[in-house]
């Protein structure tokens, strides 16, 4: 499985401002030193040590996840935020292009469906697209988003191919079980596990994890336990969750304690908070580390997630 991010913001999407470009070039400037600017391989060799909050950006698209495969043209995605615009762009320089499109929505909050009608691949009628919830009426609620005066094209006027099904039950998708489980959000949201050939990436955005999601029954277990990789759900810091509680969102350190709890192997730092920079974001994951050490814990990989990271499974 190749996942690959497109955006990684929540609650709205968060361009990088002008201000915070020139307090990044004006930080890097002062690290300049003449040995550095002699020739290119000096100002590479410089570049490359730079810290990764200074030289890139975490991004400001809202949540779009994609899971590839190699032996399939098909291509499964998690929400349909600001990010899928992304996706959908780079289709078009994609010499494998992919033209059916499975969608899972973990809910229907703004920053998670606001890109379906800026997506591409939608408008081209040689594209099949495929849209899945646990939440019955997905094509009235979708078709609620694209009506004046809110948008001016209609759903159907898409030129794809859509189906819309209502998942009871795990699904098969070219040869791949995708399985959910409801999680604790205003409203309600869903998490979603990919297995192929016993591997599992889990997909859980949304969620203020609760006690009963540390239970160690059937029901926690078939989607969580020992799990490859993890996409949850970090956007608060331990104090700010104690003051947004029942914000449907997690702190770093609980989320890890979730991932130490179940046996991940690799858990993805998601969901961003729109206020933080990437010098913050930066630092919750230097203060997650530390969290690992201190608390001696082994046998995890930890990943901030930013728009283009790409991880294989």
């Amino acid at each position: 499985m190749n996942i690959h991010f497109w955006g990684v913001r929540g609650s709205l999407p968060s361009p990088t401002t002008p201000a915070r470009i020139k307090s990044k070039i004006s930080a890097i400037l002062q690290q300049v030193t003449p040995e550095d600017i002699v020739d290119a391989e000096s100002r590479e060799r410089f570049l490359a040590g730079l810290p990764p909050w200074l030289f890139g950006t975490v991004g400001g698209n809202s949540p779009c996840v994609s899971i590839t495969f190699e032996d399939t043209a098909e291509c499964i995605v998690f929400d349909c935020g600001s990010g899928i615009r992304e996706l959908g762009m780079a289709q078009i320089n994609e010499k494998k292009k992919t033209s059916r499109f499975h969608i899972f929505f973990s809910h229907f909050h703004w920053d998670h469906i606001m890109g379906l009608p800026f997506f591409g691949p939608a408008y081209n009628p040689s594209n099949k697209i495929d849209f899945y919830s646990p939440v019955q009426d997905v094509e009235k609620i979708l078709d609620g988003l694209m009506i004046p005066p809110y948008f001016p094209i209609r759903l159907d006027s898409m030129g794809a191919g859509k189906i819309f099904h209502h998942l009871e039950k795990e699904v098969q998708i070219a040869g791949r079980t995708i399985s959910f489980k409801k999680m604790n959000h205003p409203g309600g949201s869903y998490s979603y596990c990919v297995n192929e050939n016993g591997k599992r990436v889990i997909y859980a955005t949304d969620t203020e994890l609760t006690s009963n999601d540390f239970i160690k029954n059937d029901e926690n277990a078939v989607v969580f336990l020992d799990a490859d990789l993890i996409i949850i759900d970090c956007q608060y810091t331990l104090g700010e969750a104690i003051d947004k509680y029942n914000w449907g969102h997690s702190a770093f350190n609980l989320a890890i304690d979730f991932a130490v709890n179940w046996k991940i192997k690799h858990m993805v730092m998601f969901h961003h908070d729109p206020s933080y920079d990437d010098h913050k974001l930066h630092g919750i994951l230097q203060s997650a580390c530390w969290y690992l050490e201190r608390m001696n814990i082994k046998g995890i990989e930890l990943t901030l997630a930013y728009e283009g990271l790409e991880i294989s499974v």
